[in-house]
Parts: structure tokens; C-alpha cells; sequence
């Protein structure tokens, strides 16, 4: 007797390695699966302006980049005593206007750089809603708790949706023509837009993107993390407290997911190798003179210097 329905999964042809470099954009949920690239030391790369929500706030970022944009005084803003860019995450904020400035410079610049160089590129879209600056007419990535009557809400259709992906991919495209574009939708739900509201941004989303793919199909790829937890982790115990977020176990489940149908499956050796050394510089002995420990830390090192003569770039520091 089946008690779960799995989500048939197409392999990524132009699979991850050890050599691949990842560039992953998006919502939160670009961030989650960029910790378990981190954690097993892939070259990658996330988020250069913070976290981005929708279709068009991330096309605006690739725009950036292809320009080389550079940010001046008129791309910043003084609220609650907080510097702050409407085109980038609060996590960028800084106390003084230069020093805002120079990061989002400095943040562009490397960004096309990545993408340059870039293998894969990961783009997580999170939500059809956006928010317009009524003073400038201009729909932002982050509304900074600026308030409320200052925005004006609204839903991206499908067109506008299918337009900003387009141009997210023509864009990177133009700036690396061979580049390997991996895209999903979180499944994160914005339910502060309410139940309703999130469904429509979602079917807005989906339809957009597979209407892109279809017409598009030459080195993209689709990764169904909506689909998994919607349908294969169809239970509130895999959220978080907040009952939006998917939790830990989720996020290990989707990844479990990625590397059997994205990572070359001659790495994974290596990967296991990597799990161990980050576990044992983790551990924390109750004795750290026994025998035992010292004998535990020789095998780590071997382990750490076999990984660093064929992977010079890891970093367990």
C-alpha cells in the first residue's frame, strides 16, 4: 500500500561538480539550499543584493549587472535614521550614506563577475506581489518599513511574470552565453497576503514560468521544490513555528532531492568526505587530552589535507 505520491523528477542533464560555479538569486528559499552548498564546499555564490521575492525585483538586479550599474546618492534613502536602498534587502543597510553606496557598488560589481564565470545559475521566485512607490511610480524589491500608504499593492499577471523572466534569462545570457539556468518556485507561502491572495501568486508564478520554459527549453531546467512540499510532504510537521516556512527536516528532504537529480554522482564521495571533516570540526569532546580525541583529530587531518590537495578552493576555516 503507497501512502505518498512522489513527484517525478527530470535529471539535470548538465549536472553539478566540484568544478561548477553557482550563482543562486531569489527568496529565501535560494538561501536555504545555498547553506547546504556552503556546508559541502561547492563554489557558490548567493544573494548579492539580499533576499529578492518576485520576477521583477531579480530581472532589475540582472539589468544591474549587465550595465555595470552604479549606485549614487540619488539610489539611497534616510529612514529612522537607517540608509537604505528600495532595490536591495535591509540586510545591506548601513548608518552612513557613503558606506551604502560603496557596498551596493561593490556588490554589483562582483555579481557580474559571478555570472561571468558562472556555471549554474539557481533563480527562486517567491511571490507575484508587488509593491509600487507611489512618490516615484517604480516597483521595489523591499519596502524598508517605509509606511504602508507610500506603496501602492499590486499582482504581477502572467505576461508581466513571463516579460521580467525572459529578461532575466536573456540578460545572463548576454553577459554568459552558456550558462546553465536552474529555476524553481519557493514554497515558502506568503500568507500576510493572505490564503487566497498567495494561491493566485503562485498559479501566477507556475503558469508564467512553465509557458518560459516551454518556448525556452535550451539549457534551462525546472526543479520542482513547490511541487515536493505541496504534494510530497503534504504535513504541517514540515514547517517551521511560523507554519510558513518549510522546516530543517523540509529543506534536508529537498536537498536529498537536488543532489540525486543535479549533482554528478562521482562527487559524492567526496561530499560524504566533506559531511565528515565539517561534523568532526564541529565536535566538541568532553576530554579533548584523551588518546582517543588525538587519535580522532590525526584521521581529521588526513581527511582535511587529501580534500585541500584536490580542492585547494574549500575553506573550513
Amino acid at each position: 500500500m503507497q501512502l505518498q505520491t512522489f513527484v517525478p523528477i527530470q535529471p539535470l542533464n548538465n549536472k553539478i561538480n566540484y568544478h561548477s560555479k553557482i550563482v543562486s538569486v531569489g527568496s529565501c528559499f535560494a538561501v536555504n539550499m545555498a547553506q547546504r552548498f556552503k556546508q559541502y564546499q561547492f563554489v557558490n555564490t548567493v544573494n548579492p543584493l539580499g533576499i529578492l521575492f518576485h520576477p521583477r525585483a531579480i530581472s532589475t538586479l540582472v539589468q544591474y549587472a549587465i550595465n555595470s550599474k552604479v549606485f549614487s546618492e540619488t539610489d539611497v534613502f534616510l529612514h529612522n535614521e537607517i540608509w537604505s536602498c528600495f532595490h536591495a534587502h535591509s540586510d545591506l543597510n548601513e548608518l552612513e550614506q557613503e558606506d551604502i553606496i560603496d557596498k551596493l557598488n561593490q556588490k554589483i560589481s562582483s555579481f557580474r563577475n559571478d555570472i561571468e564565470q558562472a556555471s549554474h545559475f539557481i533563480v527562486t521566485f517567491g511571490t507575484a506581489w508587488v509593491y509600487r512607490f507611489i512618490e516615484t511610480n517604480e516597483i521595489v524589491a523591499n519596502c524598508h518599513k517605509v509606511p504602508q500608504q507610500k506603496f501602492q499593492k499590486e499582482l504581477l499577471s502572467i505576461d508581466d511574470c513571463q516579460k521580467s523572466i525572459f529578461q532575466i534569462e536573456a540578460g545572463l545570457r548576454q553577459i554568459n552565453p552558456n550558462i546553465q539556468i536552474i529555476y524553481t518556485i519557493s514554497p515558502v507561502r506568503h500568507i500576510k497576503d493572505g490564503f487566497v491572495e498567495n494561491q493566485r501568486s503562485k498559479a501566477h508564478l507556475i503558469a508564467a514560468l512553465h509557458q518560459h520554459l516551454q518556448e525556452n527549453q535550451n539549457l534551462n531546467y525546472y526543479f520542482p521544490s513547490y511541487e515536493i512540499i505541496m504534494d510530497e510532504l503534504r504535513d504541517y510537521r514540515f514547517y517551521g513555528k511560523d507554519m510558513i516556512h518549510p522546516n530543517e527536516l523540509a529543506v534536508d528532504y529537498i536537498w536529498e532531492s537536488f543532489v540525486q537529480n543535479c549533482i554528478d554522482p562521482e562527487i559524492l564521495s567526496t561530499m560524504k568526505k566533506v559531511d565528515e571533516v565539517q561534523k568532526g570540526l564541529a565536535h566538541r569532546p568532553f576530554n579533548p587530552y584523551t588518546e582517543a580525541h588525538q587519535q580522532f583529530l590525526d584521521k581529521l587531518a588526513v581527511k582535511l589535507d587529501e580534500l585541500l590537495e584536490e580542492y585547494p578552493f574549500m575553506n573550513f576555516r
